[in-house]
């Protein structure tokens, strides 16, 4: 593991859907960083596995997004094991595509319970913690190039996270009185076990094989190829950091080119 600049020393960080993927690409950058990484994951044997493979300063903690108990759970935990929490990475979410004539209400209240509610009920727990114990804190929201525009198959997902980037202007808004900065991060495509499942999706919907979805998606990125977690580090450190101490309410596309802004 290459080392980093210290620039999260003594900082304890929980990270929602944190067991693979973006969530533990960040728990790994901030490790390097001098930080506790606290992975909160519904599946807490993956979690906890992935902990483990970190070393010392990672653990696991059960946390599903949809339920205040576990939410509150989470974060007493956190409050009691490391005296407090600095840095919230909202990054738990779920995917679904369908014609809007085949959407259907299931799928839509899942998405919107992870996507949205658990962004803000997470955001809300963890700045009532930061409030109590007066140290401020950084909170950074995962949203979407699909929440800056409209897909054809993809409605409901879009529209979960344009509401992740509405969230995060309203609570920056509210919560910077108390020195708790809320930004979020906007990825485009990011390569990962995750994709196989969108790349069936887009199969069985646009009638391709399997696998020629992500190779489309991958050529069509201005730098050259999807993203992996590793490439939304940076930013996630950075915003996490003393150094975005005067940054508010802002969403950064990291998504090497694919939306201006």
């Amino acid at each position: 593991m290459r080392k980093g600049l210290g620039r999260l020393e003594g900082k304890v960080a929980l990270i929602t859907g944190a067991a693979r993927g973006i969530g533990a690409g960040f728990a790994e950058a901030y490790v390097r960083e001098g930080a506790r990484v606290v992975i909160g994951d519904i599946n807490l044997e993956r979690a906890t596995e992935t902990a483990k493979a970190m070393g010392p300063q990672v653990s696991a903690v059960f946390l599903d997004v949809t339920q205040q108990a576990a939410i509150d759970a989470a974060i007493t935990s956190i409050e009691s094991s490391h005296g407090g929490l600095d840095i919230l990475v909202n990054n738990a979410a779920l995917f679904d595509l369908a014609p809007i004539v085949e959407i259907t209400r299931e799928s839509c209240d899942r998405l919107f319970a992870i996507n949205v509610s658990g962004t803000l009920f997470m955001m809300q727990a963890a700045a009532k913690s930061m409030i109590a114990r007066g140290k401020g804190g950084k909170i950074i929201n995962m949203a979407s190039q699909a929440g800056r525009r409209g897909e054809a198959l993809v409605a409901v997902y879009c529209a979960t996270k344009a509401a992740v980037i509405s969230l995060t202007q309203s609570a920056a808004l509210n919560l910077i009185q108390h020195r708790i900065n809320v930004n979020a991060i906007a990825p485009g495509v990011v390569d990962g076990e995750h994709w196989d499942g969108v790349d069936a999706l887009f199969a069985k919907y646009e009638n391709r094989p399997l696998g020629e979805k992500k190779r489309l998606v991958g050529q069509g990125v201005p730098f050259g190829r999807m993203a992996i977690p590793d490439d939304l580090s940076g930013m996630a450190i950075f915003l996490a950091s003393a150094e975005s101490d005067y940054i508010v309410a802002q969403t950064y596309n990291v998504d090497g080119g694919q939306w201006m802004s």
